[in-house]
């Protein structure tokens, strides 16, 4: 093998490619738009409304291109996205050279997306079909939630899934509101549910899980249930705080996600892993847990399995794609460097990050995107910004 082209980076770090297993893309036009208010209000008050509203195909087209320029820009080579229109997120994706898995979105109650549960699901397979081909895109379920989907869709979901053999991604006991409701309700908390229903599998990837009991803690990695992390969208909705030191000495596959930018607000990895460090250690009472390098795993390799795509990404090694980032590590606030792990978690920032490939083609270099207008991007966010702002 000869390269047709040698970069040279000096005092930097490569590594794999960030995988962001949590996104609401489109949703980065409404970064700020709801701060400081609990979970329930947020979507009950302000976002919903606001979606029925504004939420089409050209909010989802420029909101995504938003989200995807500031996440290149950040380190991140692949997104796992639950939002309307997953057609258009995967077009996006697909014209960026991005990888991406498409959340299938499923709600019982209609959307700009579709009516209901017979046409959520037959656009799935539409979308499904459409992109099957494509070696940078795959699919997920994306029910929203037990609170959102009936356990009669939740059964054809999970049909539906294993035809096609793909994951199922989900948020799950996310607030402790959230499972009093499920128990008052239908008597039983949202994992016992699925847990009957056959749904805790492998396959399953479950969002935020800030309200665990010990004993869904060995049901989950008895099951192989895949976890994604957010925590800074957790701390400020004041969600709670996911037993992640646990549930990895268990065995659980935890990824990293930074939820949607209008929850964070920010689409940062680099970010989200000095929290998910810090954060580990102060639940845990311990300063050794959630090492740097567990932490780094949580934010590649173990997306990347949660995702069912770890034969494509996720690490570093002969037979997978060459998706790849570059951290500069020679700037004031990283220098001196002993660890290289260390000081990419505690110290680097996304402000960093010079170079991003993915499948071997750069989609950052030196700092500059390349397949992205980042002038026509802020132009249409302004745009947006007018609008949502009456």
């Amino acid at each position: 093998y000869t390269a047709k082209e040698r970069v040279h980076r000096e005092q930097s770090l490569l590594i794999p490619g960030l995988v962001n297993t949590h996104t609401h893309a489109a949703m980065a036009l409404m970064r700020g738009i709801a701060d400081d208010v609990a979970l329930e209000a947020w979507l009950n008050d302000h976002i919903w409304p606001l979606e029925a509203q504004h939420v089409g195909t050209d909010f989802v087209r420029d909101g995504t291109r938003l989200a995807l320029a500031e996440m290149i820009k950040g380190g991140i080579t692949c997104f796992n996205d639950m939002y309307f229109s997953p057609d258009i997120v995967a077009e996006v994706a697909s014209e960026i050279r991005m990888r991406a898995s498409i959340g299938l979105i499923v709600i019982d109650f209609p959307t700009v997306w579709a009516t209901g549960p017979d046409e959520y699901l037959s656009k799935a397979q539409i979308v499904y079909d459409s992109f099957a081909s494509n070696p940078l895109i795959s699919m997920q379920f994306a029910p929203h939630s037990p609170y959102t989907v009936s356990e009669a869709t939740l059964a054809r979901v999970r049909t539906q899934a294993d035809q096609l053999d793909i994951g199922v991604h989900m948020h799950i006991h996310e607030t402790a509101t959230e499972v009093d409701n499920h128990i008052n309700a239908h008597g039983e908390r949202p994992l016992a549910q699925l847990e009957r229903m056959g749904m805790l599998n492998g396959n399953l990837l479950a969002v935020h899980m800030t309200q665990l009991t010990d004993d869904e803690i060995a049901l989950c990695a008895k099951r192989r249930v895949n976890i994604a992390h957010c925590p800074e969208s957790n701390l400020k909705l004041a969600s709670g705080m996911a037993p992640i030191g646990r549930l990895i000495a268990e065995g659980v596959n935890v990824s990293l996600g930074t939820d949607g930018a209008a929850s964070n607000n920010d689409l940062d990895m680099l970010g989200e892993m000095r929290t998910a460090a810090l954060l580990g250690k102060a639940v845990a009472s311990d300063a050794s847990a959630l090492p740097a390098a567990t932490v780094l795993r949580m934010a590649t390799s173990n997306g990347a399995r949660s995702l069912g795509i770890n034969d494509r990404t996720g690490s570093l090694e002969t037979g997978k794609y060459a998706d790849i980032t570059c951290v500069r590590l020679d700037k004031l606030h990283a220098s001196p460097t002993y660890d290289p792990l260390a000081t990419l978690v505690y110290s680097a920032g996304r402000e960093d990050v010079t170079d991003v490939w993915v499948a071997g083609k750069p989609l950052l270099k030196n700092g500059e995107l390349t397949t992205i207008d980042e002038r026509a991007v802020l132009e249409r966010t302004q745009e947006w910004n007018r609008r949502l702002s009456k």
